[in-house]
C-alpha cells in the first residue's frame, strides 16, 4: 500500500513494533514493506505476552501493554478488568458484579483514548471504562509516560483502547463467541455474546478496500450486601456539663446560629481515644466518649444491559495513501433496587443503658438502645447511557520522507437517569443491641421482641412495624458533544543525530450540559393505609406489591436479621403516576443546571534524535489553550418557575515539554529516562455554581448538609520524573524496573464552608456546604518491578510453565486542610493521596499447550485512603479502604482449529470488601463490609 524505499526500510526494521501515539497512530503494517522481514506468528498466552514485550521494548515512551491471545478471547468482561494483570495499574470497585475502576500508579486521573481518540460519556471529561466490552479488543496500551505529540490530559497516564481494523487481517474473518456467566449473589446466569465479520477486497485500478463489524451484547445480574457501622462523635458521660443528659450528644457548637462558638470539630484522624479525654462546654470541662449514632446497611441489586459496536472501514487507493472511516457505539442500561435499612442506636428521649468500651481507650464498642428509632427505603434507579464517536481520517505519504495523518472525528453522549425511592419509618419501637465490631471489623445488630404486644417487633420484615413516610422523585441528565480535528505531520531526516520531526495541532470544540428535577414530601400513615390508596389511585394489584423483602441478607455472614422489607423500587416506577397521586405531585420537567462551552487548541513538535549510536530520544513541547463560557442556573421556586442564572468565563493556557531518553546499554537492556509535564482539567460538573441541600438524617446531627462547585476551578499541573530498567533475557520473559515521581499542584479536593439557611422542614439551621478546590499539593514516588518469565528447556510435561508478575510499592502524601465548625481552615493534616495503596501485587501463573492453556491470577494491594465521610460530625473523617485481594482463574480448549471452549471464574476467595475511619483504626473504627458475587462462566469462541 505505501512506496517502498531503501530508507523507509531501514525505518521499518528499526521501529518495527514502536507504539502509534494518541494522535499519529500508524494502525497497519504495509505488506509490501516487510517483505525482507521475517514474521514469527505465536499464538496463545505466551503470543500475547510476547507482542505486549516487543511493544514495551520499542517503543520511546514508558509503556506496558496487553495484547489479545486471539480475536475475542480477552478472558474479561470489560477493559477495567483486562487492565488488572498490568504493572502498576490498580483497580477498585467490584461492586455491581464487575471491577468498576482504575488508577496508574495510585493516581485515578486517567485519560482515556480508543484508537487514538479522545472518548468521553455523558458530560464527563472520560469514558466510562467499563462500559467498553473487552470483546472489541485487540489490545490495550498503557503509557506511564507521555510525548508531546499525545494530548496533554491525564496526570496518571493515558490508555488507548486498540479495536479491530479489517486491514489487521489477510482477509476475510469470522468470528462468534458467546458465553454464559453465572452470579452467585443473585443467582442468576447471563449471556455475554460477540460477533466479528470482517473481509478486505482488491478493487480493480481503485486500490484495496475492507470493512469490519464487531458487535457484544452483555447482560448482568448483580446483588451487592453492605452492614457498617456509622461515624463516630462525642457523647457526655454519666457524669455530663450542666444542663445536659447523661450519654447524650456533645453539642457541636453553642450559641444562636451565626452567632455560635465551637466546641468541636470533624478532625481527619479524628478527636482523641484516651480515656478520660474532654472537652470545653460552656467553661465546664466536660468527659466524653466516642460512639456511633446508627447501623446501617444495604441490599443493592439490580439488571445492567450493555450493547456495543464498532464498525471499520478502510481503503487504500494507492501506495501512498490510506482512508479509514469508523463508527464506534457503546451503550448501557441499567435498572436497580436498592433497599436500605437505618438503625439510631442512640435516642434523645430514653435512658440508654450503660455502654461498653474498648480496653483503654473511650470509644464505644457495645450499646443498647431502648425504643430504638430507624427507617427502610427503597430505592429504584433507571439509567441509560448512549455514546456514539464517527471518525474520518487519512493517512498520506506526500514524499519518501513526508508523512500527513488527518482527521475530523465528532462524538455525542447521552446519559439520564430517573430515582423513585420510598421511605418506612418505624412504627414500633423495639429495644436494640449492638456491638459495632463483633469480630473482623463487623457489627452484630440484635433487636428484642416485647413478649407483652402482639406484634414481635423484632421482625424486621413484618408490615406492622412500619409505616409509609417519605417520597423521593428525583431525575438527573447530562450530555456533551465534541467535534475535534487534528493534523499531524512527520518528517524522516534519517541523519546522524537528527532522525525525525513531528509536529501538528488539534482542535476541538467541546459542550457540556446537565438537568436535574426534584421533589419530595414527607406523609405519614400506615403502610396498609397507603396501600388501599394506591388501589384507589389506579394499581392494578391490591396494593401489595409495594412491599420488597430482602432474603438471605449478608449471606448469614454476621449476627444480623436474615431478612427485612422495604418498598419495592420497580414496582413505585411501573406505577408512578399513581404513587404521585397519592402524594399530589405531579410530573416534572428536568431543568438545565449548566451549559458549558469549551474551545482548546492544541499545538506541538517533537524531535527523534541520537546522542550516540546506542542513545537516542524525544524531545518535544506542547501548547494547549482552553477558553470556556459557562452558564449555570438554579431553581428558586416551582410555581412559577423563577431560576437564579449566573455566568461565568475562564481561559488556561500551558506550555508542557517532555524529553524521553532511551539507552540500550547492552542488546538485551534498555534503560530510559523521562522528563514531562502534564495537566488535569477541571471536571465540568465541579464548576457549577448550583448548590444543593439536605437536612439531617439523624438526630445526633445539628448541622444539614450541602454541596456546590466552583466555576473558579483551575488545572491541576504535575511535574513527572520517570527512570526505567529493562532486561529481555529471552524471546518471551523480561525483568524490569521503573522509578518514579509526581509533583503535583492545584489538587482538587473537597473544602467546607457555612451556610444558614431555613430548610426544607422549615427550621433555620447552619449547613456544611461542600466544594473543590485547588487546595492541596501533593507527591507521589513509587517503585515498579515486573517479571514475565517462561522456563526454558524443562521437562515435556511441564513445557509452557510461565508466569506474569508484578510489585508496586508508591509512597505519596499531600497537605489536607482542617476545617472548624465554622468552615474556617484551622490546619493542615499530611495524608495519603486517595485511592493510592503503599504496595500491590500481581501474580499470573500460565500453563499452556497445543491445544488448552490456563491461567491463576492472585491480585493484592494494602489499605488505601479513599476520602472523608460527613463532615457534619464525623469523627474521624477519614475512610480507609482495608487491604484488598482477588483470585480468578481460566482455561480454554481448542477443541479444533476453529472452535474453542472456555471456562473462568472470578472472586474465588470471596472476601468480604471492608472500610474504616481513621489511619489505622481497622478495629477501632471499623465502618462498613461489603460482599460481592463469585461469578462462574461456560464458553465457547468458533472462528474462521
Amino acid at each position: 500500500m505505501f512506496k517502498k524505499t531503501h530508507i523507509a526500510s531501514a525505518i521499518v526494521l528499526a521501529f518495527t513494533c514502536q507504539l502509534s501515539y494518541a494522535q499519529d497512530e500508524v494502525t497497519n503494517t504495509p505488506p509490501d514493506s516487510t517483505d525482507d522481514i521475517e514474521v514469527i506468528q505465536v499464538s496463545g498466552i505466551r503470543g500475547s505476552l510476547n507482542k505486549a514485550l516487543d511493544e514495551k521494548r520499542a517503543s520511546v515512551q514508558i509503556v506496558d501493554a496487553i495484547v489479545a491471545e486471539d480475536i475475542g478471547k480477552f478472558p474479561d468482561n470489560n477493559v477495567v478488568e483486562a487492565l488488572q494483570r498490568v504493572s502498576g495499574v490498580q483497580t477498585t470497585g467490584r461492586g455491581g458484579g464487575e471491577v468498576s475502576s482504575v488508577s496508574i500508579r495510585g493516581l485515578s486521573d486517567v485519560h482515556t483514548t480508543v484508537n487514538g481518540r479522545d472518548i468521553f460519556t455523558g458530560s464527563g471529561r472520560d469514558v466510562s471504562l467499563q462500559d467498553i466490552p473487552a470483546s472489541l479488543l485487540s489490545g490495550v496500551t498503557v503509557y506511564k509516560t507521555r510525548s508531546a505529540r499525545q494530548v496533554e490530559r491525564g496526570i496518571a497516564g493515558s490508555i488507548d483502547i486498540k479495536t479491530q481494523r479489517p486491514f489487521n487481517f489477510d482477509g476475510k474473518k469470522v468470528v462468534l463467541a458467546a458465553r454464559g456467566i453465572y452470579s452467585d449473589q443473585p443467582d442468576k446466569v447471563d449471556p455475554n455474546l460477540s460477533m466479528l465479520l470482517s473481509n478486505r477486497w482488491d478493487v480493480d485500478g481503485a486500490g484495496e478496500f475492507g470493512a469490519l463489524v464487531n458487535v457484544s451484547y452483555s447482560k448482568t445480574h448483580y446483588r451487592d450486601d453492605t452492614l457498617a457501622a456509622g461515624a463516630a462523635l462525642p457523647y457526655f458521660t454519666n457524669q455530663p456539663a450542666t444542663g445536659f443528659r447523661p450519654y447524650s450528644p456533645i453539642p457541636r457548637t453553642l450559641g444562636a446560629p451565626g452567632n455560635e462558638t465551637s466546641v468541636w470539630q470533624s478532625l481527619e484522624n479524628g478527636l482523641p481515644t484516651t480515656p478520660g479525654s474532654a472537652l470545653d462546654v460552656n467553661g465546664q470541662s466536660a468527659e466524653y466518649l466516642l460512639g456511633r449514632d446508627a447501623v446501617f446497611g444495604n441490599s443493592f441489586s439490580g439488571e445492567r444491559k450493555r450493547p456495543a459496536i464498532t464498525a471499520s472501514f478502510q481503503w487504500a487507493p494507492n501506495d501512498t495513501l490510506e482512508l479509514t472511516a469508523e463508527g464506534f457505539y457503546t451503550g448501557y442500561r441499567n435498572e436497580s433496587q436498592n433497599s436500605l435499612w437505618h438503625a439510631f442506636s442512640y435516642n434523645d428521649n430514653v435512658g440508654i443503658e450503660t455502654p461498653v468500651t474498648y480496653d483503654d481507650t473511650n470509644v464505644i464498642k457495645q450499646r443498647q438502645t431502648l425504643s430504638a428509632d430507624g427507617f427502610v427505603s427503597g430505592d429504584a434507579t433507571s439509567q441509560k447511557t448512549d455514546t456514539y464517536l464517527y471518525a474520518l481520517g487519512a493517512k498520506w505519504q506526500a514524499s519518501d520522507y513526508l508523512t500527513i495523518n488527518s482527521e475530523l472525528v465528532y462524538q455525542k453522549s447521552d446519559y439520564e437517569s430517573d430515582f423513585l425511592a420510598m421511605r418506612f419509618n418505624r412504627a414500633t419501637f423495639p429495644t436494640l443491641n449492638v456491638d459495632y465490631n463483633n469480630g473482623g471489623g463487623v457489627p452484630a445488630v440484635v433487636y428484642e421482641d416485647d413478649p407483652n404486644t402482639p406484634v414481635n417487633e423484632a421482625d424486621m420484615s413484618a408490615v406492622a412495624n412500619w409505616n409509609a413516610a417519605d417520597l423521593y422523585d428525583n431525575g438527573d441528565g447530562n450530555s456533551g458533544d465534541s467535534i475535534a480535528f487534528t493534523f499531524d505531520a512527520e518528517y524522516l531526516f534519517g541523519g546522524t543525530y537528527i532522525d525525525k520531526v513531528s509536529f501538528g495541532g488539534r482542535y476541538e470544540k467541546r459542550t457540556a450540559e446537565a438537568f436535574t428535577r426534584t421533589q419530595n414530601k414527607y406523609q405519614p400513615t400506615s403502610l396498609t393505609n397507603f396501600m388501599s390508596q394506591l388501589v384507589e389511585a389506579g394499581v392494578s394489584d391490591d396494593g401489595s406489591g409495594l412491599i420488597y423483602q430482602v432474603d438471605d441478607y449478608f449471606d448469614g455472614r454476621a449476627n444480623v436479621f436474615n431478612n427485612f422489607i422495604a418498598a419495592d423500587g420497580g414496582y413505585l416506577l411501573d406505577n408512578v403516576d399513581a404513587v404521585r397521586a397519592v402524594y399530589g405531585f405531579n410530573k416534572e420537567d428536568k431543568y438545565k443546571t449548566f451549559d458549558i462551552e469549551e474551545d482548546s487548541y492544541a499545538l506541538y513538535s517533537t524531535m527523534n534524535f541520537y546522542l550516540f549510536e546506542n542513545i537516542s530520544g524525544e524531545v518535544g513541547a506542547r501548547y494547549v489553550k482552553y477558553n470556556q463560557d459557562m452558564k449555570f442556573q438554579s431553581l428558586l421556586s416551582k410555581n412559577p418557575a423563577q431560576y437564579d442564572q449566573t455566568v461565568e468565563s475562564e481561559s488556561i493556557n500551558k506550555l508542557l515539554p517532555s524529553l524521553s531518553l532511551n539507552w540500550n546499554i547492552t542488546e538485551d537492556i534498555v534503560g530510559r529516562v523521562a522528563y514531562t509535564e502534564t495537566l488535569r482539567m477541571p471536571n465540568y460538573a465541579d464548576l457549577s455554581s448550583v448548590a444543593r441541600y439536605e437536612d439531617p438524617i439523624t438526630k445526633a446531627q445539628e448541622y444539614g448538609t450541602g454541596s456546590t462547585g466552583n466555576p473558579n476551578l483551575q488545572a491541576t499541573e504535575s511535574k513527572n520524573y520517570d527512570l526505567s530498567l529493562e532486561w529481555y533475557f529471552a524471546d518471551t520473559s523480561s525483568l524490569y524496573a521503573s522509578y518514579f515521581k509526581r509533583e503535583i499542584d492545584g489538587l482538587v479536593i473537597s473544602s467546607r464552608r457555612n451556610v444558614v439557611r431555613e430548610g426544607d422542614d422549615g427550621e433555620t439551621r447552619p449547613y456544611v456546604v461542600s466544594f473543590p478546590g485547588n487546595a492541596s499539593d501533593g507527591e507521589l514516588s513509587g517503585l515498579e518491578l515486573g517479571l514475565v518469565y517462561f522456563p526454558e528447556n524443562l521437562p515435556a510435561v511441564l513445557d509452557g510453565l510461565g508466569m506474569q508478575a508484578s510489585y508496586t510499592n508508591l509512597d505519596s502524601s499531600q497537605d489536607t486542610p482542617d476545617f472548624d465548625s465554622l468552615g474556617n481552615i484551622i490546619g493542615y493534616t499530611e495524608t495519603s493521596m486517595t485511592g493510592v495503596s503503599d504496595e500491590s501485587v500481581s501474580v499470573v501463573g500460565i500453563y499452556e499447550r497445543e491445544s488448552f492453556d490456563m491461567r491463576l491470577s492472585y491480585l493484592w494491594r494494602s489499605a488505601f485512603y479513599s476520602g472523608t465521610t460527613d463532615a457534619t460530625f464525623a469523627n474521624p473523617l477519614q475512610i480507609w479502604n482495608r487491604p484488598e485481594q482477588s483470585l480468578d482463574f481460566q482455561v480454554s480448549y481448542d477443541v479444533s482449529e476453529e472452535l474453542t471452549v472456555t471456562f473462568d471464574a472470578t472472586n474465588l476467595l470471596d472476601d468480604k470488601y471492608q472500610t474504616y475511619y481513621g489511619e489505622g483504626n481497622e478495629n477501632l473504627f471499623n465502618a462498613g463490609s461489603s460482599i460481592f458475587s463469585r461469578t462462574f462462566a461456560l464458553g465457547a469462541r468458533y472462528s474462521f
